[in-house]
């Protein structure tokens, strides 16, 4: 059967690695070209794990980026160049704009990152990674990340079961409404602490945290595992060594500078940047297309 995710199918440690190098990075370069990568090829893999529903949320960071990239220059009013002013005199600098435009970028970048990081980092992989180092914290860290989604599909399952018998929070006045909303809401409360009860008593019951642990795993580090792994450590020493060097020197306010991009450690930085973020999607597009050959030749 066609994998969905091929770069799913690697081993934890090169999804965990490749993740932390994209988020991190991206919460430190600034530079235009920078972000325009990252944001392009988060929005790229992301299509191709999710199809046709990666629009609703790529098409949903569309007025993020924009709100965001106007709202900057209203607290920061930094920069040399006056756009206009506006409250008797405050003004509105283009430095300013661009920088929250950059800002903007990176945070439309990360959020998508991580909604990639969800699809991919299931639980038994982030306990398969850390479980056996900080057993506690892996399995905390593991019920938290579990939260939103399980509160979602519960918070559904109330509201429709509650609707049936004419008790929804879109039905009646807005004093109803508001009793019905916030019944709804305790359910979902009652329910999310009687769920921690008896995990707390199961895995007491179950000797969790006593003694030596021992692990098992499906998981294993053939020999692509270890190509990969060495071409992602590679290209993130590369990029992590031309940021340290300068190459992506970038300042907004009070006066704009941008490296240029046709600079040696610029652009050694942009090419191994690229081919960083890029290997998820070119593995999953890769796949798709030698499925689609062997398809046809059946």
């Amino acid at each position: 059967m066609q994998s969905s995710d091929t770069f799913s199918t690697y081993n934890p440690a090169i999804n965990f690695m490749f993740f932390a190098g994209a988020v991190i990075f991206g919460m430190f370069f600034i530079h235009p070209a920078f972000l325009a990568c990252t944001c392009f090829f988060a929005f790229a893999y992301y299509a191709t794990i999710k199809r046709r529903k990666a629009v609703k949320l790529i098409l949903g960071m569309i007025p993020v980026f924009v709100v965001l990239s106007a709202l900057n220059p209203l607290f920061n009013t930094r920069g040399n160049t006056v756009l206009f002013t506006y409250f008797g005199g405050r003004p509105y600098t283009m430095e300013a704009l661009y920088y929250g435009m950059a800002i903007a970028a990176m945070f439309v970048a990360i959020i998508t990152w991580f909604a990639c990081y969800n699809v991919v980092m299931t639980s038994d992989k982030f306990m398969y990674l850390f479980g056996r180092f900080i057993p506690a914290i892996s399995m905390v860290l593991t019920m938290v990340l579990r939260f939103v989604p399980n509160y979602q599909r519960k918070l559904m399952q109330i509201l429709s079961a509650r609707r049936c018998i004419g008790k929804s929070g879109d039905s009646g006045c807005k004093r109803e409404k508001a009793e019905n909303s916030l019944t709804a809401v305790s359910a979902l409360t009652t329910w999310a602490f009687e769920g921690g009860i008896m995990i707390a008593d199961s895995m007491r019951s179950r000797g969790y945290g006593c003694g030596r642990r021992t692990n098992f795993s499906v998981y294993r580090f053939d020999g692509r595992d270890r190509a990969l792994l060495m071409l992602i450590m590679a290209l993130i020493a590369v990029v992590f060594a031309c940021g340290a060097w300068g190459g992506m020197e970038t300042t907004y306010t009070p006066r704009l500078y941008i490296r240029s991009i046709s600079d040696g450690i610029t652009l050694f930085g942009m090419v191994s940047y690229t081919i960083l973020l890029a290997v998820p999607t070119v593995l999953n597009i890769r796949e798709d297309i030698t499925w689609r050959i062997l398809r046809s030749r059946i």
